[in-house]
């Protein structure tokens, strides 16, 4: 597909690119690889294949999500270079 000045200066502009003279040909014909390529992607049929999450057959290997015991209050704070007695003391955002 091939891109005019114009597209390739509204490209540019979308993606936030600052694209120099001298480098226009080289990401043209880079832009025009892709968008090729993206062509020939729309041009499958993909009718009745199922949406995957990845690409090989894998299965989940961690372990369950129960509830565990956590640290208490105290053994949380117990480093906290500034806290009280409830919380973390942190400088305010603004």
């Amino acid at each position: 597909m091939p891109l005019n000045d114009d597209e390739l200066r509204r490209l540019a502009l979308l993606a936030r690119l600052e694209i120099e003279p001298h480098e226009a040909t080289a990401v043209r014909q880079d832009l025009e690889r892709i968008l090729g390529f993206v062509e020939q992607l729309q041009a499958i049929d993909c009718e009745g294949v199922e949406p995957l999450a990845t690409a090989l057959d894998v299965v989940n290997r961690w372990e369950l999500d129960e509830p565990q015991a956590s640290l208490d209050r105290a053994a949380a704070l117990a480093q906290a270079p500034k806290r009280d007695d409830e919380c973390f003391l942190v400088p305010p955002v603004l």
